[in-house]
Formats: structure tokens, sequence, C-alpha cells
């Protein structure tokens, strides 16, 4: 459950409405929930449901209609691009389903240049990353030489090594079998504890609940639950 310090992020009746020719869609329709520091949230909905939306209002990608987004006790900027991009890069981290490796660069280069671009350089750091997720023996291989279950593990590594305070995921396992699923997702983990990331991931696999501390449920752009779990709440 959650504790009584404050919360990393704040959300308070959001709402994104879209204008369309057939009238107004509600993607967002008054959402409203906290994050502590630590947790480790899948948003789970069907196709539709806003889950995706809220996930780029959680990053700023996209500017909420209504309702008020604080993150660390600030207003998040909505509607300025610069700042919204600035936000970004000093606090999200983001795995996509698509892994968006640069295939011309070695599994350890990838992760370089993400640490180069952050200003934060650091060559033992970023094999130690790749250690955490499970791909010591990978580092000079290319993205086209290891598997996709592999590639996925380095766009974690490579994510996180900018240390974001929130992590997000938009069906990061989307393109992967069960197994290999379950193997990302046990390397999401355990990269998540060791660096203390909150993580906020997209989902419409019910079967990987297991790997969350909650599970908040959307649909038609409401919560219609929010359960916290017994997953690993000592970590």
């Amino acid at each position: 459950m959650s504790d009584m310090s404050d919360p990393l992020l704040q959300m308070k009746n959001l709402q994104r409405h879209y204008e369309t020719p057939a009238g107004v869609v509600k993607a967002l329709d008054g959402v409203s929930f906290e994050i502590h520091e630590g947790e480790r949230v899948i948003l789970l909905g069907p196709s539709g449901s806003g889950k995706t939306t809220l996930l780029n209002c959680l990053s700023a990608l996209d500017s909420p209609t209504g309702g008020s987004y604080r993150f660390l006790g600030e207003e998040v900027p909505r509607n300025q691009s610069e700042k919204m991009t600035s936000f970004r890069r000093d606090n999200i981290g983001y795995v996509f389903q698509f892994f968006n490796l640069l295939q011309d660069l070695t599994v350890l280069e990838n992760i370089l240049l993400i640490q180069e671009l952050a200003g934060k350089k650091d060559p033992a750091r970023a094999k130690e990353l790749l250690g955490l997720v499970g791909l010591d023996a990978e580092v000079d291989r290319f993205p086209g030489e290891i598997s996709g279950g592999q590639q996925q593990r380095v766009a974690i590594a490579r994510s996180i090594a900018k240390r974001p305070t929130l992590l997000l995921g938009d069906e990061l396992t989307g393109n992967l079998d069960t197994e290999t699923s379950n193997k990302v997702m046990e390397a999401l983990v355990s990269a998540c504890k060791q660096e203390n990331i909150t993580s906020v991931f997209v989902t419409h696999d019910e079967g990987l609940v297991r790997y969350a501390t909650r599970v908040i449920r959307i649909d038609s752009g409401k919560i219609v639950s929010d359960e916290h779990l017994a997953n690993d709440q000592e970590a």
C-alpha cells in the first residue's frame, strides 16, 4: 500500500479530449491516482481504453486537456514543447515495443551513446547495466546478431543508463513469446530494484501482472480498479 511519504507523481481529474468530425472523444475522462517511489505499476486494459494516452501524458509527450499532473511536487509543463522535452530528458526513461537500437553500433556502444547524450558517459557502468540484464557475453555483438528478447534487454539497459526517475514501457513484450517475455520482465524487475527506479508499463497481457506491485485497470478513459499486490513489496 502507499506509504506516508510524498508521492512521486500525482494526477487529479486528468482529462484528454480530442475533437473529431463525429464529436468529442474522451480518451481520458477524469483519471486520478498517485504513484510512490519504487512502485512497479502495470496499466492494463483493452485496445482503445486510454492506457497509451495516459502513458503519453505521464511522459509529457502529450498535454492533458484538463486536470492536474504534478511530479515531485511541481506541475508538469503542458503545451510548451521545449519545457516538456526538458522534463522528459531529466526524468523519464522509455522502453518501446520495437527495440529502436542502432544497428551499426555494438550492444555496448548503444548504451554508451545514450550516456554520452545525457552527459554521463561511463563505460564501467554501461557494462554493469548489461550484466544486470544478463548480457555480459554480448557486449561486442551487434543488435542483428542477438535475439529479439536480448535486444529488448539491451533496450532496458539503455533506458536506465540515464538514471531516469520514472521508467515507462508501452507493450514492451508485445513482439515476444511467453518464455522470452518472462525473461525480459525478470531482467526489468531486477534492474528497477537495483537502480531504485519507479516504473509504469502499459500492457493487455494479464500474465505480466505478477511482475507488478500494483495494477491499475483502465477502460473507456476511466480507472475501473486500482489494486496493490504483494509482489516484492519489500523491494
